[in-house]
């Protein structure tokens, strides 16, 4: 009997065996279970077969109920199988993958590495809490505030622009709809994304929520006189609506600028595009985990490009390779907040946004970086004046040149607009035309499925 349970796994990554009554050490497995993949628990039986000390069923579940009460929080197991041999009760515990970040009591934050428990490293642990969803977080109270410590003001202009936004939509009391969207609690607490969205100082309660522009006079850290240094530094704080525009204030006064003249118009063309920017921007609020402390988000201009850094990494399921077309909230109603304001025009639509603004003003495409737990956009000022379609007529059919210059002139092209310019020709033949333009480097796809679109590279 007791072979049909060493020939489950032998212990690993997701497989742990404890066979005497020890809650302490069962907790240390829950817990790095919990902070981990998951994996399943054999209790009362040793990895070799040797049945240990669970006398009884009754005696088995205590010792475990009293482990999961020494999980911060409680680590709630999911599946048992449980055996009667000779020797005692045997079970299988099942400990799933948790949606928390769990500890024991003296602090210790554990996870599995190979068939070890071991400490996590304090790297571990943020990138542990990065990859966890945060919307629980938003509406949890926000100890030692008050209904004072929201600013009416910001909120009547929060009301005001969602009006606009939705004409339609019912008109509540101020503090119903600060309840409804989760800014407010029941008893009048103002929760996270409340006191985020509309403090007077949400500093004080929560003071990595600030952000940080520096300026270099070098492609390095350096200041003017090209020691290690800065030219300029400026703090944001307050309500996130405000960090926003108090940022994007300072990064437009730094920002080179120059009158170009087309045609008899007049106008002003900035070192980076300002869509991009704001969008840049809008993403580092709208985006960061606020449970990481001890860092803001940081803005860093140097000569030839500009950093926006983020705590936290990229949430849940998006990776670099799949930025572009998957979408994922971390803070979901943060970004809902700043979507009613009007901060954010169009959901989902941000990253394609700002490859798209770069490109067609010549410069390269942003790039993204995610070191362990933060998150970095890099837009470069480097501009290519150059970018027409000369070099490549020769090796393009008429089509494709058709297509091309449509792209010149409306700044992109989708599929059912390349149907309209061709529409003697078959879908797939047009399809594989804008692929071989993607694959020469040409053209640069965007988006997915229906809201694909492709534009100069």
């Amino acid at each position: 009997m007791s072979t049909a349970f060493t020939a489950l796994q032998k212990p690993g990554y997701q497989w742990a065996y404890i066979p005497t009554r020890e809650p302490e050490r069962i907790a240390e497995t829950l817990v790095a279970f919990a902070n981990s993949e998951g994996g399943w628990l054999v209790l009362g039986i040793d990895a070799d077969g040797t049945v240990g000390d669970f006398m009884t069923d009754d005696e088995l579940a205590d010792a475990v109920r009293a482990a999961e009460r020494m999980c911060r929080p409680p680590v709630r197991t999911v599946d048992w199988q449980q055996r009667e041999l000779a020797g005692g009760a045997v079970a299988i515990v099942r400990v799933e993958r948790s949606a928390e970040l769990h500890a024991l009591e003296d602090g210790r934050v554990l996870v599995r590495r190979g068939a070890e428990n071991v400490p996590a490293s304090g790297e571990e642990i943020e990138r542990l809490m990065a990859s966890r969803p945060v919307g629980d977080f938003e509406l949890q109270p926000v100890a030692g505030a008050t209904r004072d410590d929201l600013d009416d003001d910001i909120i009547d202009e929060y009301l005001e622009r969602r009006q606009k936004r939705n004409p339609r939509q019912a008109i509540l009391p101020k503090d119903k709809l600060l309840q409804q969207i989760g800014a407010l609690t029941a008893d009048r607490v103002p929760t996270v994304s409340g006191l985020l969205l509309f403090g007077k100082e949400p500093q004080l309660f929560m003071p990595q929520s600030r952000a940080v522009f520096v300026k270099f006079s070098d492609t390095q850290p350096r200041g003017p006189e090209g020691a290690l240094g800065y030219g300029r530094r400026e703090e944001f704080t307050g309500a996130l609506p405000l960090i926003i525009d108090r940022a994007w204030r300072v990064i437009w006064e730094e920002m080179d600028k120059r009158a170009v003249v087309r045609g008899l118009q007049r106008h002003e063309e900035t070192e980076y595009p300002s869509t991009a920017v704001r969008e840049a921007l809008v993403n580092a609020v709208a985006h960061r985990d606020y449970r990481i402390t001890g860092r803001g988000i940081e803005i860093r201009m140097y000569t030839d490009r500009m950093e926006i850094t983020s705590p936290g990494g990229l949430p849940a399921h998006i990776t670099l390779d799949n930025l572009v077309e998957e979408h994922y909230s971390r803070n979901p109603r943060i970004v809902n907040g700043l979507y009613q304001w009007g901060y954010i025009e169009e959901l989902g639509l941000g990253i394609d946004r700002m490859i798209e603004d770069m490109v067609k003003a010549g410069h390269p495409p942003p790039k993204f970086e995610c070191p362990g737990h933060r998150f970095t956009v890099i837009l470069y000022n480097a501009r290519d004046q150059a970018r027409a379609a000369q070099p490549w007529e020769s090796n393009m059919n008429e089509r494709q040149l058709k297509a091309l210059e449509y792209v010149q002139q409306h700044g992109a092209i989708t599929n059912s607009e390349y149907r309209q310019l061709c529409p003697h020709v078959g879908a797939e033949t047009l399809r594989l035309d804008l692929a071989d333009m993607v694959t020469r480097g040409i053209l640069l796809k965007i988006g997915d499925k229906r809201g694909t679109r492709y534009i100069l590279k």
